[in-house]
């Protein structure tokens, strides 16, 4: 992607998937506009009405969970809030990317633009030149049970903020009171609610879930072009793409798929070779490929969907209505919308690549593609794309017990005072991995495609499949495999293709 400088102005309102993508991976400077700025000013002004008239309210001065019938006395406040960061930053595991966390950092930024938070302004865009300067909180990727949000990788952002934990800086990992010096950035000292604030919502598993989106969709891209060369490759119909059958089941995703297979076979030599053949249909792994692609198009439409509310929700507790005067203790931190999504669209990029897998079968058995078994030159001597294969069906394996719904689980915590939780951090790096899977199997299925086309010379095919030989050929100089080879370092590379260049169809 190409870096793109132009700003970009944050109000907790108007965030899209394609520029949260754009600021994630490409640097885009944000800022606060001055409509939220007043709004999160008039909140915490607010907030300081509360604390100078002595009642006790919920997050402000009392305890947390099962402790918050506990009054904390107006000198320990600002203890109380960093001693929440403290103790709730007990994450395991690998840290998220840089890319995955500048995506935790604007959506924490943006969700605070509201104005129903009580933090002061300060904390956004302390926030927001971290992001902008380029000092990454490492954030261990396990521990959130997804409410109250993701407390826990959320409290590891918030010890940057405050000078502590770890970060990283121009490459390399500092304690974040350095990472934060050497930025010229000044660390914040928790005021009242502010750590409860910075660490109550969904801002991981919605992050990981919208990077995962955008790469769904374009797997789902890929899928249709790699799936038309592959029945080119076979020989197969292209009238499963007629417009007639879709206007017969309109969902947009089949119409979608449908054209562009439609688009991608036009004008084919190879096509136009076998019209008129005895051959009336190919097995159902090319022969549906519209209703089976179109679907996870679908599902990637109504996850990106669902995640754009969340990235511009608030999700924290309590909820400070300055307009009406109220302070409302409510449950926007659980995760269960984007638990529900992120496990529906793990299953639907997973079945793209179950039915890539069984393309890439059916191009290697010469008794259904009319091609030399496995693809092999001097077959026997060559064991060809016989391991190729072996490798997508244990992705596929892989993927499927990844998609079994991390939602459906929930195991109480806090003494019984979250006594039920989403674990949508848990779908979010199932999907995640799933996606990578994906991606590879796809990269199998063209790597066994275009050898297969290959096979069908001196006749060419469509000119959008030609130029992604091209590409693969080429640009990535992966060559027509003549004898056996080392594979790994082709499918690696065509898998970097698949999750992060799209299609050459333009």
């Amino acid at each position: 992607m190409k870096p793109d400088k132009n700003s970009f102005e944050i109000d907790g309102k108007s965030l899209t998937v394609e520029r949260f993508i754009d600021i994630v991976y490409n640097g885009t400077e944000v800022r606060l506009t001055k409509k939220a700025e007043a709004a999160v000013k008039k909140c915490n002004n607010y907030l300081r009405q509360i604390l100078e008239s002595g009642e006790t309210v919920y997050g402000i001065n009392t305890g947390f969970g099962k402790l918050a019938k506990v009054r904390i006395s107006d000198d320990k406040l600002e203890e109380l809030q960093t001693n929440l960061i403290l103790s709730h930053a007990v994450g395991v595991g690998e840290p998220l990317s840089e890319v995955e966390t500048r995506g935790v950092m604007v959506l924490r930024a943006n969700c605070l633009s509201q104005g129903n938070s009580g933090v002061r302004p300060v904390v956004i865009t302390t926030l927001l030149d971290m992001l902008n300067k380029g000092v990454h909180p490492l954030i261990p990727s396990r521990g959130s049970v997804g409410a109250s949000g993701d407390l826990a990788p959320l409290a590891h952002l918030a010890l940057t903020l405050i000078g502590k934990g770890k970060a990283k800086y121009r490459g390399k990992i500092y304690r974040g009171g350095t990472a934060l010096k050497k930025a010229n950035i000044t660390p914040l000292v928790l005021q009242p609610k502010e750590g409860l604030a910075l660490i109550n919502g969904t801002q991981v598993m919605t992050a990981l879930g919208l990077i995962s989106v955008a790469q769904a969709k374009r797997l789902a891209e890929w899928a249709d072009l790699i799936g038309a060369a592959g029945t080119d490759a076979i020989l197969g119909s292209a009238k499963i793409a007629d417009s007639g059958i879709s206007r017969l089941r309109p969902h947009k995703g089949q119409k979608e798929s449908a054209e562009r297979i439609r688009k991608y076979l036009i004008r084919s030599e190879i096509n136009l070779s076998h019209r008129g053949c005895g051959k009336i249909q190919d097995n159902y792994s090319f022969r549906c490929m519209p209703q089976v692609h179109g679907a996870v198009r679908d599902a990637v439409a109504h996850v990106g969907k669902l995640l754009t509310i969340e990235a511009n929700s608030v999700t924290d507790n309590p909820l400070i209505f300055p307009d009406k005067k109220k302070v409302i203790s409510g449950g926007n931190f659980h995760g269960e919308p984007v638990a529900l999504a992120l496990d529906y669209l793990s299953m639907g990029v997973a079945e793209l690549g179950n039915i890539s897998e069984r393309r890439t079968a059916t191009l290697i058995d010469s008794s259904m593609s009319n091609l030399p078994a496995f693809l092999a030159v001097e077959g026997g001597l060559n064991s060809g794309f016989m391991m190729l294969q072996v490798t997508a069906a244990a992705l596929v394996n892989e993927s499927k017990v990844l998609s079994h719904p991390a939602s459906v689980d929930s195991i109480p915590t806090s003494a019984n005072q979250e006594d039920h939780v989403s674990m949508g951090v848990t779908s979010a790096l199932k999907l995640k991995q799933i996606t990578k899977n994906t991606a590879g199997i796809l990269a199998i299925e063209l790597l066994s495609s275009i050898q297969g086309i290959e096979f069908r010379r001196p006749l060419k095919s469509s000119r959008y499949i030609e130029r992604m030989i091209q590409t693969v050929r080429k640009d990535k100089k992966i060559p027509f495999v003549k004898k056996d080879h080392e594979f790994h370092q082709y499918v690696q590379k065509l898998t970097e293709l698949i999750l992060n260049e799209d299609p050459p169809v333009n």
